[in-house]
C-alpha cells in the first residue's frame, strides 16, 4: 500500500506529470479509468509568485481529478516556499517539486533536472518547502544529471532528510531524455536506502511492465506517463492486473475514436472551440497511432478548424470500425 504522509492512494498507479498534456481534461479522465492518483502539468513557482493568470488557472483542481499533486519547479528556496503557501489554497492532496524536467528552459535557470547537480540546494528547497506547508512534499527526479553523475540515491537521501515524504524516480539520466530504456536498478537501489515510499517511473508501457517494476524493485507505486497518451485504457489495464492477475483486452479501435470525440467536447467545453480544436490534434493523432487508416485520420484531423469538422472525421472512423 502507497502512504505518501497521511494520504492513501486507492492504488499504487499513478498519472505522470506531462507538460502540455496533463491538463484537468486529461486528468479527469484519467482518474475515469481508475488511476489512483493524478499529477498535475509542472508550474513556475515564481510565475505563481508573481500572480501569473495561466499559472494559477493551472493551479485549480475540480473534483473529479481528485486525488491530486500540484507540481512546483523553480531552485530559489523562499520563492518556492511562498509559492508552496499559494499552491496550499487549492487544497491539493499533494505538493511535489520537480526535479527531473529535463527541458533546456527549465535546466538553464537551475531549475528542473539541474537541481540533481546541486544535492545540497536540492535539500535546501525541499526544507523551505516543507516548512511552508502542511501538505506531504514529495520529489520527482531522475536518475541523474548523466552516465557519469547517477547521484539519485544521495539526491533521496539529502530530500529525505529535509522533509520529503515520498520520492519518484524516473531511471533515465537528464543526458538521455527519453530515449533508450529506463534503468530499473537504480529505482531499486534508491528504494532500498530510503526510509519513505519510492514510486517507480520510466517504460511503464503495459500492465506486465507495472507488475514487473513493483517485482523486481520494490518500490511502492508506479508512474505512468507517455504511454498513456491517447491510451487512457492502460491505467484501467494496469489496477486491474495488479489486484486480480487478470489481462483486460486493450480498447477497440472504434472505442478509440469514440473516445476521442469525447475528449474532444471537453476539451472544447473547457478552453473554447479556438483553442480547444488545436489542442485536441495532438490528442487526436495519440488515440489513432497504429491504427489502419490513421495516416489518412491524422492528415484531416490536422485540417480541422471547428469541433463539427474534427467531430466529425473521428465519429466517420469510429463508424468505419464498426461503432454504432
Amino acid at each position: 500500500m502507497l502512504h505518501i504522509g497521511d494520504f492513501t492512494p486507492a492504488n499504487p498507479v499513478i498519472l505522470a506529470p506531462m507538460a502540455g498534456v496533463t491538463d484537468t481534461v486529461f486528468r479527469r479522465l484519467a482518474i475515469e479509468f481508475g488511476c489512483g492518483m493524478v499529477w498535475g502539468e509542472m508550474v513556475s513557482a515564481r510565475a505563481v509568485v508573481h500572480g501569473n493568470q495561466r499559472s494559477m488557472e493551472m493551479l485549480e483542481i475540480a473534483p473529479e481529478e481528485r486525488p491530486m499533486a500540484i507540481q512546483l519547479f523553480g531552485s530559489d528556496p523562499g520563492t518556492m516556499a511562498e509559492a508552496a503557501r499559494i499552491a496550499e489554497t487549492f487544497r491539493p492532496e499533494v505538493l511535489d517539486i520537480n526535479m527531473g524536467c529535463p527541458t533546456p528552459k527549465i535546466v538553464k535557470n537551475g531549475e528542473g533536472a539541474a537541481l540533481m547537480r546541486d544535492p545540497n540546494l536540492a535539500g535546501r528547497v525541499v526544507e523551505a518547502v516543507a516548512t511552508a506547508t502542511v501538505l506531504p512534499v514529495t520529489v520527482k527526479m531522475r536518475k541523474g544529471w548523466d552516465a557519469g553523475s547517477v547521484n539519485a540515491v544521495e539526491v533521496a537521501k539529502t530530500v529525505e532528510a529535509a522533509g520529503a515524504k515520498a520520492i519518484t524516480v524516473h531511471g533515465r539520466t537528464r543526458e538521455a531524455f527519453y530515449s533508450g530504456r529506463a534503468d530499473w536498478g537504480i529505482i531499486r537501489e534508491v528504494k532500498e536506502q530510503a526510509g519513505i515510499p519510492v514510486i517507480g517511473n520510466g517504460d511503464m508501457d503495459s500492465p506486465q511492465a507495472a507488475k514487473a517494476m513493483l517485482d523486481e524493485t520494490g518500490c511502492d507505486g508506479v508512474m505512468v506517463g507517455r504511454a498513456a497518451l491517447g491510451n487512457p485504457w492502460l491505467l484501467k489495464r494496469i489496477v486491474h492486473y495488479l489486484g486480480t492477475g487478470e489481462l483486460l483486452p486493450p480498447p477497440t479501435p472504434a472505442e478509440r475514436f469514440l473516445l476521442a470525440e469525447r475528449h474532444l467536447e471537453m476539451i472544447v467545453a473547457h478552453k473554447g472551440e479556438y483553442i480547444g480544436v488545436r489542442e485536441m490534434r495532438k490528442h487526436a493523432a495519440w488515440y489513432v497511432k497504429g491504427l489502419a487508416g490513421a495516416s489518412r485520420a491524422k492528415e484531416a484531423i490536422n485540417r480541422a478548424t471547428t469541433a463539427g469538422m474534427m467531430r466529425a472525421i473521428l465519429r466517420t472512423m469510429a463508424e468505419e470500425f464498426g461503432a454504432p
